[in-house]
Order: C-alpha cells, then sequence, then structure tokens
C-alpha cells in the first residue's frame, strides 16, 4: 500500500496496543514510523531496474525478520522514552505495527514475500488497490480522535477505524470472488480457455474491477463495475508473442518478470527492441512495469543494459474514463487512449487489440 495508509495503520495499530500506558502522541509516532519502516528498501539500488522490482518487499516485508527487528526496536524506543517497565508492552506494539504492513501489502497486486528464508515466493491476494481512500480515510479519523480527545471515547474511535478499515479489506475479499464468478461465466460463454485469470480492483476503489484472463497464445483484458446494469465483459484480446517468448526463455531478465509476476506478463518488440511488460499493473497499452530488456537478436552473453519504459495514462482522459466506468457507463478505454497523441502511446508489434 500507500505511504500514507502504513504510516497510518502503524499509528493507529500502536495507540490501540499502548492505549493511555503512554502519551498517545508517542504511541502514534513510533508506530507510524515503524509502520514506514519495511518500505526503506525503496532506497536501495541493486543496479538493474528489474531486481530492484522484484527485490522489493522481499527481506525487510519478511515475516520472520521482522519478528526478529521488533524486540529490538522496542528496547530502543522504550529507553528513549524512559519507559523501561513498557518495554514487553512496546515490543508487543512495535511487533504488529510491523507485522501488519506486509500484511496489508500482500492485499494488492504486486506481491510480498511474506515468508523469507523460508520460501522465496511471493504472495499477492489483489483484492485493494495500492491507494483507496475508503481504506486509510477511517484510520486517519481514528487516530486523529484519539489524539485530541482526551477521554478513552478517543481511543474507542481508534478502535472503530481499525474495525472499519479491517471489514473494508473483507469487503475487498468478498467482491472479488463475486467478479471472479462473473468473469469465469463470461469468459465459459465466448469460449474462451483461460490458463489463468486476475481479478483486481481499478486505482481508489473496489467497485470497479479489471480481469486479465491467459491463454497459451493470447491474453485477454476486461472491465466489470457493481452498478453494471448488465454484466457483460467487452473481452479486448492481444497477442502473447509466444514466437518470442520462446526465443527468449534462456533471458534472465524475462524469467524474472515471468516469474515475478505469475505468468502474467508479455513480450513484444518496439524498433527492434525487446520490451517485458508485467501485465499485472496498469492496463492496455499502459503498463507501470515495462523493461526494455536489449535488441531482438542480442545473445545472451552480450551485457544487456535494461531500461524501464513503463508507462502510465494521462490523467486528463484516464480519471474521467474511470469514473464514469465505476457508474456503470460501458465506456471502452480505448476512446480515452484515441485522445492521446500518438508519440503518446507505445506502439509495439505483436501487441495490437486483435478485436
Amino acid at each position: 500500500m500507500d505511504t500514507i495508509s502504513q504510516i497510518t495503520l502503524g499509528a493507529a495499530v500502536s495507540v490501540a496496543v499502548m492505549g493511555r500506558r503512554t502519551a498517545v502522541w508517542k504511541a502514534a509516532l513510533w508506530g507510524g514510523m515503524a509502520g514506514t519502516l519495511p518500505d526503506t528498501d525503496v532506497f536501495y539500488d541493486y543496479g538493474d531496474p528489474i531486481i530492484n522490482m522484484v527485490r522489493h518487499r522481499a527481506e525487510s516485508h519478511a515475516l520472520f525478520y521482522l519478528t526478529l527487528l521488533a524486540p529490538i526496536l522496542a528496547w530502543v524506543v522504550a529507553k528513549l522514552n524512559g519507559e523501561p517497565k513498557l518495554w514487553q508492552r512496546w515490543a508487543l506494539a512495535i511487533w504488529l505495527t510491523l507485522f501488519t504492513h506486509p500484511l496489508l501489502d500482500v492485499m494488492t497486486v504486486y506481491g510480498t514475500r511474506l515468508l523469507m528464508p523460508f520460501t522465496d515466493q511471493p504472495f499477492g491476494v489483489s483484492s485493494i488497490f495500492i491507494i483507496d481512500p475508503l481504506y486509510t480515510l477511517p484510520l486517519l479519523v481514528g487516530v486523529i480522535a484519539a489524539l485530541i480527545l482526551k477521554s478513552t471515547r478517543g481511543l474507542h474511535w481508534n478502535i472503530a477505524g481499525l474495525a472499519f478499515s479491517t471489514a473494508y479489506l473483507a469487503w475487498g475479499v468478498v467482491v472479488q470472488n463475486h467478479m471472479l464468478n462473473i468473469a469465469e461465466k463470461s469468459l465459459h460463454t465466448n469460449n474462451i480457455q483461460a490458463e489463468r485469470i486476475l481479478v483486481t480492483p481499478t486505482a481508489f476503489n473496489t467497485i470497479l474491477w479489471r480481469f486479465v484472463a491467459m491463454t497459451p497464445d493470447y491474453y485477454y483484458e476486461g472491465f466489470s463495475s457493481l452498478l453494471d446494469d448488465e454484466k457483460k465483459i467487452n473481452w479486448l484480446v492481444y497477442p502473447r508473442c509466444n514466437a518470442l517468448i520462446q526465443a527468449n526463455l534462456s533471458n534472465p531478465n524475462i524469467k524474472a518478470i515471468a516469474d515475478f509476476s505469475s505468468g502474467f506478463y508479455t513480450l513484444n518488440q518496439k524498433n527492434g527492441q525487446l520490451i517485458v511488460s508485467d501485465l499485472r499493473m496498469g492496463q492496455q497499452p499502459f503498463y507501470f512495469f515495462s523493461f526494455d530488456v536489449g535488441p531482438v537478436n542480442q545473445s545472451a552473453e552480450s551485457p544487456q543494459r535494461i531500461v524501464n519504459v513503463g508507462q502510465r495514462p494521462n490523467l486528463n482522459t484516464a480519471l474521467p474514463w474511470l469514473w464514469a466506468r465505476i457508474g456503470g457507463e460501458n465506456i471502452p478505454l480505448a476512446d480515452a487512449v484515441k485522445s492521446l497523441p500518438m508519440n503518446e502511446q507505445r506502439v509495439a508489434t505483436c501487441g495490437e487489440a486483435l478485436g
């Protein structure tokens, strides 16, 4: 999740655990700092954009390592606060604050390596977008109330904020499963034999959902809103570029994206350069994580300079489409894309819609 959400969650958890045993502002301050601590891994540069991507949310988000770190941080916090007798309580607060950070991250689509060093497998539920005001605002209101109100009423507000945000996470999982059923029925109706299906919410909400269905030769993208009058998904189909994929199976950069994305990736070429894209984050033709991994005919032994060529849509056209589509207007995203100048659109072979 975004930094504000993690800071707010950390503060709320810490205030809930510490109560009035210490000043509320101290609990909120230390909780907020601990809540964002795992994300400091973004400042470490592995020297390669792809490695930077796949190693984010790795060791710093592993529950085992965070559990080892918690009592050390708690001892430091208790000492700095002059509260050595509260060390055990601070240990619980810091541990829960660190622990809930990766647990929240795992609800997003990106992937979080929770169980390192026992397994390198990234986990991702994909039931909430990385920024969602309906998750963060209740937490923020609860923490502010706890800081302002001197009575236990403020603490009750904080607990209520945690309860609401947790219930919202549960709501996202329920809606995701509902949307998966809709997608599966639609694929069956259209005689599409999908190997795997991605169901993930669009930006800032859990009303409009995006689907990516992978088949051996193609991938399909569609959208469905809870407010749609007709639960019909208009699928757009794109080639997976199997010839390129098969010819580059030994490329470690492409394999890294293939493994990290759980197979939701595509490979195409632009101006003789290979472009590998993670299909989970973004939507056609804009993907946040697309990488130029070198010339099409480059040998495996040749040095490869990796360049992040990911794109974000023009918000002037994408946001109006998003709000209209959330409300049930079945407007093709292509209409918004067409309004962009051609030089702002990534044109690549083996990546155009077929229908």
